[in-house]
C-alpha cells in the first residue's frame, strides 16, 4: 500500500483495525453496534464500551501528551507532506470515529519506547531495563532518564512523581553532518538517491532498509570497474560449476532498492567450503547465474564489512546510552577472583535465564574467572529482523562496546542484550492498558465512568 496523503495512510489503517475487530472480537463488535443504535435508552452507548489502542508510530514525533504527538518528519523513505506537522493521534481517531469502531486511541508509542516497555514487563531477575532498541527496518534507541538531567523545557502533562522520563533518542538522525561517522563514496551515492538526502545519516549506516542497497551499489561500482573481474567469468573451463557466468539484463543489481538486506545474512552464515548456499542466492536474488567460487568469495567479503560496520555502530550507540547515563557505575557486586566450576554453574542457576544466555556467560565465566551477581546486569531490550536474525549481530556488537575505553572488557560483561519478540506490538499494549487504568482512576474520582469498564487493549503499528 503506498499513500499519497495523510487520509490514505490513517484510513488504511483504520479499516485494518476494522478487520481485526470483526475477525477477532466479532461479539464485541456486534455488541458495540448495537449498542450505537440504542443511544436513547439506558442500556445505550458508553465510552466505557470502547478499546484502548495502543498506536506505534515509529517517526520522530513531538509529543505533548500520552496520546498527542505531531509529526516531525519522515524517515524509512515515506514521504506523505501533508502529514507533517499534524496529531496523528488525531488523524487516526478521525477515520476510526468515520468507521463508525469501538475504538479509542489512548497512547502514542514510539517502536523503541514499546520495545523498553515489553522487556521491562519480561527481563528476568530484579534488575530494571534501561534501553530499548530497534535494529530492523530502521534504528533507533529509547532509555530511562532521571528528570532532574533532563533540562529542555515540558510541555503538556508531565507526570512526576517517578521521578524518570522515557527519552526517545533518535539517533538515527545522529552526526547529519558527518563530522565522526565512517563515510565511503557508496554512502554517498545511496544518500543521494535517497528521498532525503542530508538525513538520518546514522540510520542509512545501519538498518535493513539500506543495507541491500549498499550492497548493490558497490556491487554494480565494481563490475563497471574493468580492473575488477567480478561476475565476468567467461570461461567455463575455470569455473567449477563448468558454466559461463551470466549476469541477466534485468537483474536486481541494475535496479535501485531492489535488493534485498536479507542476502548479507546469508552471506554470513555460509561458511561452507564451497560458498554454496550463497551461491545460490546469487543466482536467486542477484541475477547472476552460475557465479563462480572467488565471485562469491568477493560478495561474502564485501557483504561482511557491511554488516558487521552495522552492528559496531549499534554497539556504539548503545554504549554511548549507557555511558550518558552512569550505569556502569551505579552497579557493583563483580570481582577478579577466580570461581570454581561449582560456583559457575550455582550462580548461572540462580540467574534464571534462557539456554542461550546462559551458555554465553557460562563461556566469558570460564574464561575469564569473572563472575556477575544478576542484579549487576545492565539490561538492554532490542527488537528487529537485524538483530534477531543476522548471524553474529550481537556479538560485532559486543566487540565494539568492548573497544570503548569507558566501558571496556569487564563493563561489556555487566550487559545483558535480550530479543524482546514484537516489543514494539506487546509494549504499545502494555501502555494503552495503563493509559487506560489511570483514566479509570481519573473518571472514578469525577464519577465520569459508571460500572463495567472494560480493560480491553490492542496494539496497531
Amino acid at each position: 500500500m503506498v499513500a499519497k496523503t495523510a487520509k490514505e495512510l490513517f484510513y488504511f489503517l483504520a479499516k485494518q483495525i476494522e478487520l481485526f475487530l470483526k475477525d477477532h472480537h466479532e461479539e464485541h463488535f456486534a455488541a458495540y453496534t448495537q449498542r450505537r443504535h440504542t443511544l436513547s435508552t439506558l442500556q445505550g452507548y458508553r465510552e466505557v464500551h470502547i478499546f484502548r489502542l495502543g498506536f506505534t508510530f515509529s517517526f520522530p514525533i513531538h509529543q505533548t501528551g500520552i496520546n498527542k504527538g505531531t509529526l516531525m518528519r519522515w524517515t524509512k523513505g515515506f514521504d506523505i507532506p501533508d502529514a507533517i506537522g499534524q496529531d496523528v493521534c488525531a488523524l487516526l481517531q478521525h477515520e476510526i470515529d468515520l468507521l463508525g469502531l469501538p475504538v479509542k486511541v489512548a497512547a502514542l508509542v514510539n517502536d523503541t519506547v514499546g520495545t523498553l516497555m515489553a522487556r521491562s514487563y519480561t527481563a528476568p531477575g530484579k534488575t530494571k531495563t534501561l534501553l530499548g532498541a530497534i535494529f530492523g527496518t530502521g534504528t533507533n534507541g529509547a532509555y530511562m532518564e532521571n528528570l532532574s538531567a533532563v533540562t529542555k523545557p515540558l510541555e503538556g502533562h508531565v507526570d512526576r512523581s517517578t521521578g524518570e522520563m522515557v527519552i526517545n533518542t533518535e539517533w538515527g538522525s545522529f552526526d547529519n553532518h558527518l563530522k565522526v561517522l565512517p563515510t565511503t563514496l557508496y554512502d554517498a551515492i545511496l544518500d543521494k538517491e535517497s528521498v532525503n538526502p542530508g538525513l538520518q545519516m546514522f540510520e542509512k549506516r545501519i538498518s535493513g532498509m539500506f543495507l541491500g542497497e549498499i550492497l548493490r551499489i558497490t556491487l554494480v561500482k565494481l563490475m563497471n570497474d574493468p580492473n575488477v573481474p567480478l561476475f565476468q567469468d567467461d570461461n567455463s573451463a575455470s569455473n567449477d560449476y563448468h558454466s559461463t557466468t551470466t549476469v541477466d539484463a534485468q537483474s536486481p543489481l541494475f535496479h535501485k532498492w531492489a535488493v534485498d538486506s536479507s542476502i548479507l545474512s546469508i552471506a554470513e552464515a555460509d561458511n561452507s567450503l564451497g560458498l554454496r548456499a550463497l551461491r545460490q542466492e546469487i543466482d536467486k536474488s542477484l541475477g547472476v547465474s552460475a557465479a563462480s567460487l572467488e565471485d562469491a568469495q568477493a560478495v561474502k567479503l564485501i557483504a561482511n564489512a557491511i554488516g558487521k560496520r552495522a552492528a559496531r555502530l549499534a554497539g556504539s550507540a548503545i554504549a554511548a546510552v549507557i555511558i550518558h547515563t552512569g550505569s556502569l557505575e551505579q552497579i557493583t557486586g563483580i570481582t577478579n577472583s577466580i570461581p570454581s566450576t561449582s560456583d559457575i554453574s550455582q550462580n548461572l542457576r540462580k540467574l534464571e535465564l534462557g539456554s542461550a544466555a546462559s551458555a554465553t556467560l557460562r563461556k566469558l565465566a570460564e574464561a575469564s574467572g569473572l563472575t556477575i551477581n544478576e542484579e549487576d546486569f545492565i539490561d538492554i531490550g532490542v527488537d528487529g529482523s537485524l538483530v534477531e536474525f543476522y548471524p553474529g549481530f550481537e556479538e560485532y556488537m559486543r566487540e565494539a562496546i568492548r573497544a570503548i575505553e569507558a566501558i571496556g572488557v569487564i563493563g561489556e560483561r555487566r550487559i545483558r542484550i535480550g530479543i524482546s519478540k514484537d516489543g514494539s506490538g506487546v509494549g504499545a499494549a502494555l501502555i494503552a492498558l495503563v493509559a487506560a487504568e489511570m483514566e479509570l482512576r481519573e473518571g472514578a474520582e469525577t464519577g465520569e465512568y459508571g460500572r463495567g469498564f472494560q480493560e480491553t487493549t490492542c496494539a496497531a503499528k
